[in-house]
């Protein structure tokens, strides 16, 4: 019997791993018996894209009621269909990936030869946030599984109807010893740090980034960071600010704005500020004509992310910043954590929508007097996860994306790099470091462990000691 195909019921008991460090031991021995085969990674693959089509509807409807409400369409759009392609693209390219690869000789060694050859890690923590919490628990699992690991999940306490319903689909298709899931509090995402696994995959904010980094130093755990930080939008003078809108609004509101990757804030010429405010507020209420009830609009996952949110909004409004709620419909109340989108005009630098990622439906806009101004309040900041420009002059684009440093860049549109396989995902200093997403993922998960293999014969011969005349014409013809 398929067990994709069997229902996940609410009465199924998941042996919850009590000693991590015991769960470690056998699922590295169970590694070590038998490193998973590309047949087996092929296989395994395929039945977690076969259990995540079955449950899609049981999954969305779990986000939805960890988040108050979230759209299905985001859910299947964001969460279900990114991971069905990435391990379809996983599955397609894999043979290639895991393929030796030749790599040329220096002359000096000929005839030798050398390659390298990609040899899977051992036992992957993934520790996933909660906004997207299915795309980023399985994606990352299946690059470690395409690399031949095993993996130990812990999903975020945040969503915990997710991540209990991740943990019995994961626990159809896996043996515990191939992947398992530890599911509870912060204090258990400690414990997976301070494990002395072979690699750890933190996403989330880059405070905690920090303390997972500290915790896996001291085993000397080699560690990808997926962090944050304040994404910026920069609109050329003679772009159209109606299209930048339209895209910057789009990818603002998904999911509320509770998106690492979502635009942060906007620079575009003073003069055109007003015209930028006129065409969000259209293209808002084109979207979301009843913000309040509409099923498109996700709700703030909990009471103290909606508190921090607004407590921003009050900081800028004590600050002198110009709050501009666009609220299609009846006003939301408080108690169904939906959020009106707010653009927020005149800000400083002293508030807290400029200093901390927002992580919300809240857009700090501001006007620069040149482009050259733009880019250096870009760069005055810490690069960022994601920089998004919106220019239609090829020449100045190509200036712009030499000045500016990012984990990421979109041109004329917002996040979509991420939905490219072949584009590597990840940050660049305070906003994350190291990559995963497709061939970048399996290598994350890889040692590419090189390997010289010598001939028969071999001219390193002649330079053994004892060192006489041929050694040192030998030498002298190396070193011309």
């Amino acid at each position: 019997m398929d067990h994709t195909e069997t229902a996940l019921q609410s009465d199924v008991v998941l042996a919850e791993p009590a000693d991590l460090s015991a769960l470690l031991t056998r699922m590295r021995a169970a590694w070590a018996k038998q490193t998973p085969s590309y047949t087996q990674r092929m296989d395994d693959l395929a039945r977690l894209a076969a259990a995540v089509r079955a449950h899609q509807d049981a999954l969305c409807e779990a986000v939805s009621a960890d988040f108050g409400r979230r759209s299905k369409h985001e859910t299947l759009l964001a969460d279900v269909m990114m991971v069905l392609e990435d391990i379809k693209h996983t599955r397609k390219m894999l043979r290639r990936w895991m393929a030796d690869k030749r790599v040329a000789i220096d002359y000096k060694a000929w005839p030798a030869s050398a390659r390298i050859v990609h040899k899977p890690l051992g036992v992957i923590g993934v520790l996933a946030p909660w906004n997207y919490p299915i795309m980023l628990s399985l994606g990352p699992i299946a690059a470690a599984i395409a690399a031949g690991n095993h993996v130990i999940l812990k999903p975020s306490e945040h969503t915990p109807k997710t991540s209990a319903l991740l943990a019995k689909l994961l626990a159809q298709v896996f043996p515990p010893e191939r992947v398992s899931v530890v599911l509870g509090g912060p204090e258990r995402a400690v414990e997976v740090t301070q494990l002395p696994l072979d690699h750890i995959l933190f996403t989330g904010s880059t405070a905690i980034g920090r303390r997972v980094m500290a915790a896996a130093a001291k085993n000397l755990t080699p560690v990808t960071l997926e962090l944050g930080g304040k994404s910026p939008c920069v609109i050329a003078p003679d772009f159209d600010v109606a299209r930048a809108a339209q895209r910057i609004m789009t990818m603002k509101l998904l999911n509320a704005g509770q998106t690492c990757i979502a635009p942060d804030y906007v620079l575009l010429p003073a003069a055109r500020v007003d015209d930028f405010v006129s065409a969000c507020q259209q293209e808002i209420t084109r979207a979301y004509p009843n913000i309040a009830e509409n099923p498109d609009y996700s709700s703030i996952v909990n009471v103290a992310q909606f508190a921090r949110l607004h407590s921003y909004l009050d900081d800028a409004r004590e600050q002198g910043a110009t709050v501009h709620p666009i609220c299609p419909g009846a006003a939301p109340t408080s108690d169904s954590r939906v959020m009106t989108p707010t653009l927020v005009l005149h800000t400083k630098a002293s508030m807290k929508v400029m200093q901390e990622e927002i992580f919300g439906p809240i857009l700090p806009v501001l006007g620069y007097q040149s482009l050259d101004a733009a880019l250096a309040e870009v760069n005055a900041n810490p690069r960022p996860l994601a920089f998004y420009l919106f220019d239609d002059n090829r020449a100045r684009r190509d200036q712009v994306l030499q000045k500016v440093t990012a984990g990421g860049v979109t041109v004329n549109d917002c996040a979509l790099h991420i939905t490219q396989h072949e584009l590597p995902f990840g940050g660049v200093g305070p906003s994350g470091m190291g990559h995963y997403h497709g061939r970048a993922g399996f290598l994350t998960f890889s040692k590419q462990m090189p390997v010289f293999q010598q001939a028969r014969w071999s001219s390193f011969w002649l330079l053994k000691p004892p060192y006489k005349k041929l050694a040192d014409r030998m030498l002298h013809w190396l070193l011309r």
